[in-house]
């Protein structure tokens, strides 16, 4: 049974798309069977994987109960990778549950009837606190947090915390954090050291050993619809993304 982990952070530019894409990538490339569900109507994951998110069908259709999530899946240049694409759609899933008393549920729903088929299912979450976010952390078993080096992400970072506090009391018991993953990290910068000593004192053995810097590669990948480790696997980007991965696997294990 594949385990789902949702990459969430409320504050956008963090790097959770990017994060969903390279390590969904690096774990497929390691022939773990692994699909990236793409929760944000900017659909940003779904062209960063080199598929067109003007396209007709994807994870909206599911939301509403038009299609099953089976037929969404997609195929990606990666063998064990699969992808169920996002749209501007998206957007409009939020209205049309709104009387739904079940609605926090539509997507955990969704995901019982395929989650046997992957070793793991990530989900890269809208940069915000709404109802596609709760259903996303209503169906996972641990959030993963990307957390940019920067004074206001740290901010930010209680708002996200309060919010899976209130899913677990409310919605979800289960779920617990898989790990805070600081990105765009730069050891030149004073200010990246101090935010990691914060957060690693904060957080302790929460925070992923592996850090994300920052990389012209990691940018450049998806205007060519490919993860970093198709792009240019000996990037500092790539090779982090590994790393990261072989830490995932490891505490899953």
């Amino acid at each position: 049974m594949g385990k789902i982990i949702a990459i969430a952070n409320q504050k956008g530019g963090v790097g959770k798309t990017t994060t969903s894409v390279n390590l969904a990538a690096t774990l497929a490339v390691a022939e773990k069977k692994v699909l990236l569900i793409d929760f944000d109507p900017q659909g940003n994951a779904t062209s960063g994987l080199g598929l067109d998110k003007r396209g007709s069908t994807g994870i909206y259709h599911a939301m509403i109960g038009e299609q099953p999530i089976k037929s969404l899946l997609q195929s990606t240049a990666l063998k064990y990778l699969k992808i169920v694409p996002s749209s501007i759609d998206l957007t409009g899933a939020e209205v049309e549950l709104i009387d739904d008393p079940a609605r926090e549920y539509r997507l955990k729903n969704c995901l019982n009837e395929i989650k046997d088929l992957f070793d793991y299912i990530f989900i890269d979450c809208p940069p915000s606190l709404s109802l596609l976010t709760v259903n996303a952390l209503v169906a996972a078993d641990s959030v993963l947090i990307p957390l940019q080096c920067e004074y206001y992400a740290l901010e930010g970072i209680s708002d996200i915390m309060r919010t899976i506090e209130l899913i677990k009391a409310k919605l979800n018991p289960a779920l617990h954090i898989e790990g805070i993953l600081l990105t765009m990290y730069d050891a030149r910068n004073n200010l990246t050291r101090q935010v990691e000593e914060d957060i690693r004192a904060h957080f302790g053995a929460k925070a992923f050993m592996t850090v994300i810097p920052r990389n012209i590669k990691l940018s450049e990948s998806p205007s060519f619809g490919k993860p970093v480790i198709l792009y240019d696997i000996q990037s500092k980007g790539a090779v982090s993304y590994m790393e990261l991965a072989k830490e995932l696997a490891k505490a899953s294990s």
